[in-house]
């Protein structure tokens, strides 16, 4: 049985395996596709000036089952984070073939959610580094957190979606930190998985990096998101270490600070938080001048660097974990600041992107 290979063979070959079959499989997927008419127009507030087949999503999900099916060693909780991603992707199926209302593609990942949640996967405790106890039993409170954590890293992946390679390249960037947490935390089988989805996002990219030539949809980007969710609640936040939500939350800066960004944005601006605008971090970049290549470059630097804080927060050392929790946060928060500033002061005549 491959489940008996040594835990370092295992995640090497579910790496390779989930990579060279997203690779050869996301031909086949395009011409599904453009098949099935799963194709995005330009125009709105979409950026390509030409049509391109959406749904390769679906194989970033068959190279991940594939791999995980294979290789990992199927617990209650992996069973569960396996049957979410399931729904979670038959749902991205269906919203990128008739496009599905907010509302039930909310209660669609809800229900996801709830299954993994079924099977085991929940945030039970928090750190308190400042209390007598080291930890804190979230007890009542630990569904309504894992729910909100699990829906919201689903739709925050899904936000970022919006320039080539950008959200399969900072999937594969914080599936690499949380692969690391999780041996940190003592959880092969949620490394095992982070190894799967990291080879998966990288199998895709060579497709999907400017310029484009078929979009994940959003088959892939809520099954990332979702998965993502799902892997850290059973592996970074296991850590026995201060600060433990941490450093899961910066392995996901960018998509959830963006997410946080656009939510407060709308409201402000009295529009539905559901209603889309081209204010997101990568529409910023644009208008600022930058090409999709460098936008996309310096976004996969922001999440680089909130990972490295997010794996050095994870050492032992108290002072060093503090120092980069606020250098993690402070990096994206400064790149908004930066892109924003700059987007108000382009030259007269000037046009955003």
């Amino acid at each position: 049985m491959l489940q008996t290979l040594p835990d370092w063979l295992r995640m090497a070959a579910a790496t390779l395996l989930a990579c060279a079959v997203c690779y050869r499989l996301t031909p086949a997927v395009k011409i599904l596709a453009e098949t099935l008419g799963a194709v995005d127009q330009p125009g709105g507030r979409r950026i390509h000036d030409h049509p391109i087949p959406r749904m390769g999503g679906l194989a970033i999900c068959l190279a991940f089952l594939s791999a995980a099916l294979l290789l990992a060693r199927l617990s209650r909780a992996v069973v569960g984070t396996l049957l979410g991603a399931l729904i979670i992707a038959l749902m991205g199926a269906a919203d990128d073939l008739v496009q599905l209302s907010p509302r039930k593609k909310l209660a669609v990942q809800c229900a996801a959610a709830l299954t993994a949640m079924a099977c085991g996967v929940r945030i039970e405790f928090i750190s308190t580094p400042a209390g007598a106890e080291p930890f804190l039993a979230l007890g009542k409170l630990s569904g309504p957190l894992t729910l909100l954590w699990l829906v919201g890293c689903t739709n925050a992946v899904n936000l970022i979606d919006g320039l080539d390679g950008l959200a399969a390249g900072v999937s594969a960037i914080s599936s690499l930190t949380l692969f690391e947490a999780a041996l940190l935390a003592g959880q092969p089988n949620a490394a095992l998985l982070l190894a799967a989805l990291t080879g998966a996002c990288l199998g895709f990219l060579p497709y999907n990096f400017h310029p484009a030539v078929i979009f994940m949809g959003d088959l892939g980007s809520q099954f990332l998101g979702f998965v993502l969710a799902c892997v850290s609640v059973i592996g970074a936040f296991k850590l026995q270490t201060a600060l433990t939500f941490a450093v899961p939350v910066l392995s996901l800066a960018l998509p959830l600070a963006d997410t946080v960004c656009s939510f407060f944005r709308r409201l402000l601006h009295g529009q539905s938080p559901f209603h889309a605008d081209r204010g997101h971090f990568h529409h910023r970049l644009l208008a600022l001048g930058f090409s999709q290549k460098q936008a996309a470059a310096v976004l996969y630097a922001a999440s680089a660097l909130s990972g490295l804080a997010a794996l050095c927060l994870a050492d032992r050392h108290r002072g060093v974990r503090l120092a980069c929790l606020l250098l993690g946060w402070a990096i994206v928060f400064c790149l908004d600041r930066f892109v924003l500033r700059r987007t108000h002061r382009r030259p007269k005549g000037e046009k955003g992107g």
